[in-house]
Formats: structure tokens, C-alpha cells, sequence
């Protein structure tokens, strides 16, 4: 089953439990991979649909931040809510270890000496490793591994 299937039946299902949290971030979940296939005019597969809910997350983590600064501890709440809500989505992420040694793979496979190599190092590894780690957490691996 592809996640978008995966998706709709957990709208369904929550909203015959009258769970409105979930329906509602499943709703604007939904809403978002529609609009990019609307945008390209495409069928997105489960790597796009990771993608666009990767980039939900990112905006959400990002609420959070400006929301607690802002000392609005309601709001960061529920996006903190939407976040765990959403993140069961994603597949399994690396850990730390993993990334740096998949990223250190990838530097030995394209002869990459220092921080001028960044751009290319940094589209190999978005090619392997989307979706399955952060990729703040892959871009400091990537600049740890050019500098040493």
C-alpha cells in the first residue's frame, strides 16, 4: 500500500473516531501532496510524497521555534502535536553514525578534497539519503567530512 492509500484510510479512520486533530493534519497532509501533483502534473510516488511531508515537518519544527521565542506555548503545542502526528509517515531515519558513514562513502566515491566539492557531494547524498535522515544533519556531515 503507498503511503498516499495509507493516508486516506487514516482520514477515515479518524474521523470515525471523531479524533479532529488527526483528520485535520491528515487533511492538510493530504491537501499538500495534491497540490504538488496539481503543480507539476504528476502522480506522486512514495520517495515525492516523503518529500513533501519531510518539508511539512521542517515548517512545523521551524513554528515551533518562532512560537516558544514568541512565548506562545499554545501554538507550539500543537504543532508539536501535528509533528507527532505526522512523523509515523516516514520511513525508518539513519542514525548519526549511519549518515556520517554513508556520507563518508559517498565522498570517497567522488574524490571530493574540501569545502569546494560541497554542491557536488551534497546532490549525490540528497539522491541517496532523501527521506531517510534530516538533512541538516546530513549537510553537517557533509562539511565535517570536506574539512577533515
Amino acid at each position: 500500500m503507498s503511503i498516499k492509500e495509507q493516508i486516506a484510510q487514516d482520514i477515515k479512520a479518524a474521523m470515525l473516531a471523531k479524533d479532529a486533530p488527526r483528520r485535520d493534519t491528515l487533511r492538510l497532509l493530504q491537501a499538500a501532496v495534491k497540490q504538488k501533483e496539481v503543480d507539476e502534473r504528476i502522480e506522486l510516488d512514495d520517495a515525492a510524497v516523503i518529500a513533501v511531508l519531510d518539508k511539512m515537518l521542517k515548517q512545523r519544527k521551524d513554528s515551533i521555534a518562532a512560537f516558544e521565542q514568541g512565548n506562545r506555548a499554545d501554538l507550539a503545542a500543537q504543532e508539536a502535536a501535528e509533528i507527532a502526528i505526522l512523523q509515523p509517515y516516514l520511513p525508518a531515519r539513519l542514525s548519526a553514525d549511519e549518515v556520517t558513514a554513508e556520507v563518508k562513502a559517498i565522498v570517497a566515491e567522488l574524490g571530493a578534497k574540501g569545502p569546494g566539492d560541497m554542491g557536488k557531494v551534497m546532490g549525490a547524498v540528497k539522491a541517496r539519503l532523501a527521506g531517510k535522515a534530516d538533512m541538516g544533519q546530513v549537510s553537517a556531515a557533509v562539511k565535517a567530512a570536506l574539512a577533515g
